[in-house]
């Protein structure tokens, strides 16, 4: 992996869009992997019983992978000094074999002292934004 640099981080630089597809059997894969077996990440019966439209992805699977776009586009993941996300929508996974999509896009919005940058994060699915107030600093090679 390359590291970005200042050369290739200018303010208003536009990471490439990053489309994560997200499915049920992620869900059970991040659950076993996370421990957070609440059943709204399984069950469509016990999620719209509390009122969701259906089985939802994990919050922390969204912030993640939203995670990942960054680190991925920065070349290497410690390079990601800072993260933060709220969490707005949740992301309804349907019982098929597309599930989801989680589309992630970014621009460098400020040049930060030590070589930093902050990235602010938009991050859809289905259209609808799921994570607000998205963004990381990335300290630049």
């Amino acid at each position: 992996m390359t590291r970005r640099t200042a050369a290739d981080a200018p303010v208003g630089a536009e990471l490439p869009e990053r489309v994560f597809p997200v499915t049920r059997a992620d869900l059970v894969r991040y659950a076993g992997a996370s421990g957070d077996f609440n059943p709204i990440h399984w069950s469509d019966r016990v999620a719209t019983s509390v009122g969701l439209p259906g089985v939802i992805a994990h919050g922390m699977l969204t912030m993640g992978l939203a995670g990942r776009a960054v680190s991925d586009w920065a070349g290497d993941p410690a390079a990601v000094v800072e993260y933060h996300v709220r969490f707005g929508r949740p992301v309804e996974v349907p019982d098929d074999d597309r599930g989801a999509e989680i589309a992630v896009r970014g621009v460098v919005a400020a040049g930060l002292d030590g070589g930093r940058v902050r990235v602010d994060l938009t991050v859809t699915s289905g259209g609808e934004k799921v994570l607000s107030l998205a963004r990381a600093v990335v300290q630049l090679a």
